[in-house]
């Protein structure tokens, strides 16, 4: 179960002032994604978490903007976990890019926090290592994938009601 005490780390908004670029890094899980904020030169002001909910992502967003311009975020798992996070992020203008898991090496060497794993997505995004765009979920290919699980769910409740009837 991922881990969603606040950290111990205190708040170090003078470190970047507020007119300075700022880079989000999220490790995201069901209840709650663990944020980091970077500077632009890759120095860590800070890491908090917040539930997954529209609220926390307002939360998130408005911590995380309180370091400075933000513009860019790295998000593990855009297309599960972190679906609803990015697309909130996209209607927000920021840039978010599809972060990978920290290799199973780098992951013993620095350790396994939700923390670090946020830090580690920031800085993905500022060493160019994660450049994948993570999608929108809102162009054709999306609406195609909807008719495609609506057709599916469909078409299982009339097997399940076939096999009821047949029952009977």
């Amino acid at each position: 179960m991922p881990s969603t005490t606040q950290p111990t780390t205190r708040p170090r908004h003078h470190t970047a002032a507020l007119s300075e670029d700022v880079v989000l890094g999220v490790d995201t899980h069901k209840d709650a994604h663990v944020a980091a904020v970077t500077t632009v030169t890759g120095a860590l002001l800070d890491t908090r978490s917040f539930p997954t909910t529209r609220d926390g992502y307002r939360q998130l967003l408005a911590w995380a903007r309180s370091f400075g311009r933000l513009r860019q975020a790295g998000v593990e798992c855009t297309g599960s976990y972190g679906a609803a996070l990015t697309r909130y992020l996209h209607s927000e203008g920021i840039t978010v890019t599809e972060v990978n898991q920290p290799d199973k090496a780098t992951r013993r060497r620095r350790g396994k926090t939700d923390a670090i794993d946020a830090a580690a997505a920031a800085q993905a995004v500022l060493s160019g290592q994660a450049t994948a765009t993570a999608k929108t979920s809102d162009g054709p290919v999306e609406t195609i994938r909807m008719f495609k699980m609506a057709k599916s769910s469909a078409t299982k409740s009339r097997s399940q009601v076939s096999q009821a009837v047949v029952g009977v």
